[in-house]
């Protein structure tokens, strides 16, 4: 008989957590964003995690998740303000097991607790259709430079059912 794939689980942020995550981002940005985006583009994507201290104050400043296997870190997102997903990255090990998933949702209730309408994400190109299958729609394309290098992303939106009122706008 096969053994069962181990469920992830759901934690907050805790500042130890900073290293683990950092390598997660390197790692899926490295491992995940190759057809999308040049060796230079992803090394000046990743080297936001070059200065950990800064990084784990950027996690910290917002409501961050982590998605554990077996008690590991193997995803985080975060939440900025009540209405956009500042990042949501999962270790290439764990793709495809629903990780990414399960945080989208996460944000998306916690979002909607938090009273917004809608949530927002800067999809990466490779990240678009991961969003577009949960409901996003594409709102406009942009272009920003991280260390003098140009990177593509897209404002993708969805509107949250949740606290649409029967009968009103949206």
């Amino acid at each position: 008989m096969g053994q069962a794939l181990p469920k992830a689980a759901l934690r907050p942020f805790l500042a130890a957590d900073t290293p683990i995550l950092a390598a997660i981002f390197i790692a899926a940005i490295e491992q995940l964003t190759g057809d999308d985006y040049s060796e230079a583009q992803q090394e000046a994507w990743a080297s936001a995690a070059d200065d950990e201290g800064q990084f784990g104050k950027r996690l910290a400043s917002e409501l961050t998740l982590i998605a554990t296997m077996q008690n590991s870190p193997v995803g985080f997102a975060s939440l900025k303000g009540a209405d956009h997903i500042d990042m949501l990255y999962v270790h290439p090990g764990a793709i495809g097991q629903g990780v990414a998933s399960m945080l989208c949702e996460a944000l998306e209730k916690l979002a909607g607790g938090r009273g917004a309408k809608s949530l927002t994400v800067d999809a990466s190109d490779n990240a678009q259709p991961f969003f577009a299958k949960r409901g996003y729609v594409g709102k406009q394309r942009n272009t920003v430079t991280v260390n003098g290098e140009w990177l593509a992303n897209t404002t993708m939106q969805k509107n949250l059912a949740d606290n649409a009122v029967p009968g009103g706008p949206t």
